[in-house]
């Protein structure tokens, strides 16, 4: 472990000291959002995304030494672990390196140099190698070699650089070289395969396409992925030839004065084309698409934690609807608690064109349930659904906003088990509408039951490593529930799954008994359930909160470990947990200032970081830090692309962001391309963020708008 820490203190500029803390912490079983929030102390304020990192680390130096040992093992196997290799394999730092100086021991199947070898001809291959110079002539060398299984000189001498071939493409040093130079100067060429179908040229850029690999962007490398994988390009890949013949000759020479010279350069030749250029080629293209899923998969995880952290509108009685032609539009009413009111389906647009019967449908549900909020779905006929609403709002006798919501996901969740468990009477069309309600309501709280790839905030997550891009999504997730906080009370399974130490099993049992028992009067009351025991309940507690309780501290986020030193804190101060707001504050700024944060810890017996969190939740128990966040844009008419002019200024939100800019909802029903090129140097755009944006280009046909920052 000191070994391990030292590693990634280097690499994450922390020090030793924090690493090891932390490893020693993560391997006794303790959850990344428990360390990071309750264990300060102990790795000297690590924050998530360190440990993130850290962790990330941790796996790829116990994936080495794993590798490492399986290598040792196998060449003690076989015989062939001699003390100059044993220490190679000790100093080797990545998986890359170790399988380099494995490559020449790895078991193959039958090649034609082992084929060679099998017919006696290594020693022949090894006069070839060592280029010695000697007055015998070819015959003379390979005469040792003809027998009836190689009957003649020139086969022999063809075995023999079979065998001079591979050792050169197997050698480390070679291999090294020159995938560093192909990684560095190479070049990708690609072009459409003849009579391969594109009808919409997604591919058109790469029909005849060549670029350094250290210069295509990862939206690039996915792209071309994506279009060889189709069948609807070819992609090549080019190694400078002084490149690769340096990195082989600098290992193993050419001695003109040998009768030899010849067949080690025409060895070198098959052993470049034949082994070599593939093999790096592949390792090229591996690394290439490594790097731009690790950057796509970013990019996704940026997305979605933007999206979660998304303030929720509460205290809104939603009317939801889910838009659609022939099936209708389907209606849900959603109380401000989520619970569903009434639903329903009208048919305002072709065939069915009831236009006034809809309006009068959705006015009476607008009177009946006082609704003061419109979510639409963004899918078909949302458009033509958003010009309805604008005229029910223009006759409404009440202030009322609408709001396009992103539905994506929401057909995936309307037929999952978890919908039909909370809305077993509704149809799979209807939860659909209820769902997008929630999602306005709290964003995160409804986000959490749907399979984020599902969600369409990403960049090729489809093409990606399905099981890196779970993981690094799930990481999202986590994090931002733990962040946010759960009510023990309320939390559907999908969200409690993702509180620190619980999980799937766990969730159920909590909503189990609390569907059994009645609603957890206090934290304490969590340890009632089945299966969560003590370790559990100290990774869990502190992000479940119990509104209403007996205990006051359970609304907060502070620990019950710490609840000895808070109301210590609270009596020091002279306060109670039901001062106002202001009181609170006021005094227990008045007591920091008496008397230093170090001081009141070590009275206190807590540590400064523990301390700091408990002030600040003393004062705004439980508070959510959503709701720094500026709220969603809300419109009582609708914009068409017809009004669309260049130079018109307009607010827009951020929905997507991807390399190459960000996509920005407008009011109209197609979003619009802010490209890189017009964000100011340094601005960091994320999903739900608010700008002012204006018209540049408007393409009715092809349905897209170019966009200009305001600011």
């Amino acid at each position: 472990m000191i070994n391990y820490a030292q590693k990634i203190a280097t690499q994450l500029n922390i020090r030793p000291a924090q690493a090891a803390a932390a490893i020693e912490l993560l391997d006794a079983g303790n959850t990344l959002p428990f360390i990071a929030r309750y264990r300060k102390e102990a790795t000297g304020m690590l924050d998530e995304e360190q440990l993130r990192a850290l962790i990330d680390l941790l796996d790829s130096l116990r994936k080495v030494d794993e590798r490492r040992a399986a290598i040792v093992a196998s060449l003690e196997e076989q015989g062939k672990l001699t003390p100059e290799l044993q220490t190679q394999l000790l100093a080797a730092e990545s998986l890359t390196t170790l399988e380099d100086l494995y490559q020449p021991y790895r078991p193959k199947r039958r090649t034609r140099a082992s084929i060679a070898r099998e017919l006696g001809l290594q020693p022949l291959a090894d006069q070839i190698l060592a280029q010695l110079r000697t007055r015998t002539t070819l015959d003379q060398l390979a005469a040792p070699f003809v027998n009836d299984q190689v009957p003649t000189t020139d086969e022999a001498l063809a075995g023999a650089r079979d065998i001079v071939a591979e050792t050169i493409s197997d050698h480390p040093e070679v291999r090294r070289v020159v995938r560093e130079k192909a990684l560095r100067f190479g070049t990708t060429r690609t072009a459409k395969i003849e009579d391969a179908q594109d009808e919409r040229s997604v591919y058109a850029l790469y029909y005849d396409f060549n670029g350094r690999v250290d210069r295509l962007r990862p939206h690039q490398i996915l792209a071309i992925n994506r279009g060889e994988t189709q069948k609807v390009l070819r992609v090549g890949f080019e190694v400078p030839e002084r490149d690769w013949r340096n990195a082989i000759t600098d290992v193993f020479r050419i001695d003109q004065q040998s009768p030899l010279a010849a067949h080690m350069a025409l060895a070198i030749d098959d052993a470049a084309e034949r082994l070599l250029l593939p093999a790096i080629e592949r390792d090229v293209r591996r690394t290439l698409t490594e790097q731009a899923e690790t950057h796509a998969i970013r990019v996704f995880g940026a997305n979605l934690r933007a999206l979660l952290t998304q303030p929720p509108l509460a205290d809104h009685t939603v009317l939801a609807l889910d838009p659609g032609y022939r099936t209708g539009c389907k209606v849900a009413v959603v109380d401000p608690s989520g619970k569903v009111l009434e639903t329903g389906t009208i048919y305002p647009h072709p065939p069915q064109n009831q236009k006034q019967e809809s309006l009068k449908t959705l006015s009476a549900l607008v009177k009946k349930y006082q609704v003061t909020l419109i979510a639409i779905g963004n899918g078909t006929a949302s458009r033509e659904t958003e010009q309805l609403v604008a005229e029910l709002i223009r006759q409404s006798p009440t202030e009322l906003r609408y709001l396009m919501v992103n539905e994506a996901g929401a057909s995936v969740y309307s037929a999952s088990p978890l919908a039909r468990a909370e809305f077993p009477d509704l149809d799979v069309s209807l939860r659909s509408a209820a769902s997008i309600a929630r999602r306005v309501q709290d964003p995160l709280a409804e986000l959490v039951k749907i399979d984020p790839k599902a969600i369409g905030i990403g960049l090729y997550q489809h093409d990606v490593d399905q099981k890196e891009l779970a993981r690094a999504l799930d990481g999202v997730v986590e994090s931002v529930v733990n962040l946010v906080g759960v009510d023990a009370n309320t939390a559907s399974p999908a969200l409690l799954t993702y509180v620190a130490g619980i999980g799937p099993k766990l969730a159920e049992r909590i909503v189990a008994h609390r569907n059994e028992q009645g609603p957890f009067a206090s934290r304490k009351a969590l340890r009632d359930v089945a299966g969560l025991g003590p370790k559990a309940f100290e990774q869990a507690a502190g992000f479940l909160r119990i509104r209403g309780g007996a205990e006051p501290l359970d609304a907060s986020a502070i620990h019950p470990e710490s609840y000895k030193g808070a109301k210590q804190l609270l009596k020091r101060a002279n306060l109670n947990m039901t001062a106002p707001m202001s009181d609170r504050e006021a005094k227990l700024k008045a007591l920091k200032s008496q008397q230093s944060l170090s001081e009141l810890a070590a009275e206190l017996e807590t540590g400064v970081p523990t301390l700091t969190d408990i002030f600040e939740q003393l004062v705004r128990p439980g508070r959510d830090p959503r709701a720094d966040l500026p709220v969603p844009i809300l419109r009582s008419d609708v914009l068409s692309m017809d009004d669309l002019l260049p130079g018109l200024q307009l607010d827009g939100t951020v929905r997507n962001v991807v390399d190459f800019g960000a996509f920005v909802d407008i009011g109209v029903k197609q979003d619009g391309l802010l490209h890189r090129s017009q964000i100011p140097f340094g601005v960091l755009l994320q999903v739900g963020d608010i700008i002012k944006v204006e018209i540049v280009t408007v393409e009715k046909e092809r349905g897209r708008i170019s966009l200009g920052w305001t600011g």
